[in-house]
This record gives structure tokens, C-alpha cells and sequence, in this order.
């Protein structure tokens, strides 16, 4: 898949930029719209070093476009939970190199989920995160029960689901919800920068580091010390791990192949 209709997608100097384009729909996701960043990111991750999501318009991503083929007298939501957002949920986690979400704007429902299935969330600071579902009888998706609770802690994730607020961006910073919230101004620069960072450095270990901090969940403490050393014995034998050392030590930047 290659003409994207609901999506675009650039890759230039080990950065690929997917932004959600339905700006007149606050970028509301339908069907084709997940099938579309599915294949983008599974895409990207074999041609660039990092990915970044980020939205055209005002809005990140309004959540679920309601009018998109939803049969409400007889909804098959678990069917479109397991074929369509699934997928893109696992495409994020799986990815090999690290995804940005940049929230340019309100990220509601399954867009705020979304964004924060990310390794790493930028937000502007007019943005705001709101898990909408409660206003409409339901309960946060997309991996939300998952992220949520692990970013935040049980008592403010359960609040914002029970209560669906909405969660300023300067807030959701404060609660460790994301990474860190900047001017509307800077936003775009600084997500800019902070992808060119990753997309020059040591790709390999930040697929490591990825790997060991999503799979501490499930660990224990002998099990989470065992990856660590594995990884890290499979880090030390990379290319990037020399070229670190050298660089330090003749006190110069490094040239990382990602390798």
C-alpha cells in the first residue's frame, strides 16, 4: 500500500513523518485510516531510523469517526478492536526504531491512546488529552487500560477514564503521561530535533532499550536482569558501541551507522 488517501508519509534523512490527514474531521480515524498507518509504520521501520506521528490541522486525532460504517444497533466493536486497531496498536510496539508522537493538537478517544502507545510523546501546549469513552458508554480502547495506568498510576488513570476530562498537555507532562509538553511556537522544531537526534544515533541499542523497558512489565527481577545482560552483551559487539568509545575518548561526536 503506497497512495495513501487518509495519510501522508515522507522519508527523508533516516526520518520518516506519517501524519494523519482528515484535518476537516480532526483527523478522526476510520477503516482505511488504520489499515493506512499500519502499513506506513510497518513500512517506515524497514527504511528509517525513527518514525514520528503527528497530525494535519488542528486536532492530533479526535478518536473513532463514528460515522465510519458503525452499525449502532447491533456494533461488532470487539471485530474492529482485534482487525483493525490491534494491528496498528502492535505495529507501534513492534516497531524496531523509536515512534514520536508529536500531538499538535486534541488527541480524544483512540487518537489520545494512540499517542501514548508511543516510546516517546512531544505535545504543544495548547494540546490536550481527553479518554472520551465513558461520554458514550464505553470504556478506553486502543490500548489505553494498558498505557494509562502504567504512566500515570491506578488513581489518575482510573479518574480519567470514569470521568473524561480533558488532560492539558501541561498536565499530562506533570503526570508522566508523556515526555514533555513545549510551546506551540517550538513545538514543531523541537519534535524536528529531537527525531534528528534519533535518527543519528545508535539505532541497534534503541531497539534494546525499547525491548528491555516494554518487556520490565512482565518481568521479574531475575528475569528483567537476565535480558539486560543479554542485551547488553549483544550491544557491546555492535559497531556503535566501538565507535561510542572511540569518540569519547578522542573527544569528538560520534558517526553512528545504526549498527
Amino acid at each position: 500500500m503506497t497512495d495513501y488517501q487518509t495519510i501522508t508519509s515522507e522519508i527523508t534523512g533516516g526520518k520518516a513523518v506519517i501524519r494523519l490527514n482528515r484535518p476537516d474531521k480532526y483527523n478522526a480515524l476510520t477503516s482505511q485510516m488504520r489499515a493506512e498507518l499500519t502499513d506506513a509504520i510497518r513500512t517506515a521501520e524497514g527504511k528509517a531510523r525513527v518514525i514520528v506521528l503527528t497530525g494535519n490541522g488542528p486536532a492530533f486525532c479526535s478518536g473513532q469517526d463514528l460515522s465510519d460504517g458503525t452499525n449502532i444497533a447491533d456494533p461488532d466493536l470487539e471485530r474492529v478492536l482485534r482487525d483493525e486497531y490491534q494491528p496498528l496498536v502492535r505495529a507501534i510496539d513492534e516497531a524496531r526504531v523509536p515512534v514520536i508522537a508529536a500531538v499538535n493538537g486534541p488527541a480524544a478517544g483512540a487518537g489520545a491512546n494512540i499517542a501514548l502507545g508511543c516510546d516517546v510523546v512531544i505535545a504543544t501546549e495548547s494540546a490536550y488529552f481527553l479518554q472520551a469513552f465513558s461520554r458514550i458508554g464505553l470504556i478506553p480502547d486502543a490500548g489505553g487500560t494498558y498505557w494509562l495506568p502504567r504512566s500515570v498510576g491506578g488513581p489518575k488513570a482510573m479518574g480519567a477514564a470514569l470521568f473524561a476530562d480533558k488532560i492539558t498537555a501541561r498536565q499530562a507532562d506533570d503526570w508522566g503521561m508523556i515526555w514533555e509538553a513545549v510551546p506551540d511556537t517550538v513545538f514543531e522544531a523541537t519534535w524536528n530535533a529531537r527525531a534528528d537526534h534519533l535518527a543519528n544515533g545508535p539505532t541497534a541499542a534503541y531497539a534494546m532499550i525499547k525491548q528491555t523497558i516494554r518487556q520490565n512489565w512482565g518481568n521479574d527481577l531475575t528475569g528483567q536482569l537476565d535480558l539486560e545482560g543479554k542485551l547488553q552483551g549483544k550491544a557491546g559487539q555492535s559497531r556503535d558501541f566501538k565507535e561510542g568509545v572511540m569518540a569519547f575518548l578522542e573527544k569528538r561526536a560520534p558517526k553512528y551507522e545504526g549498527r
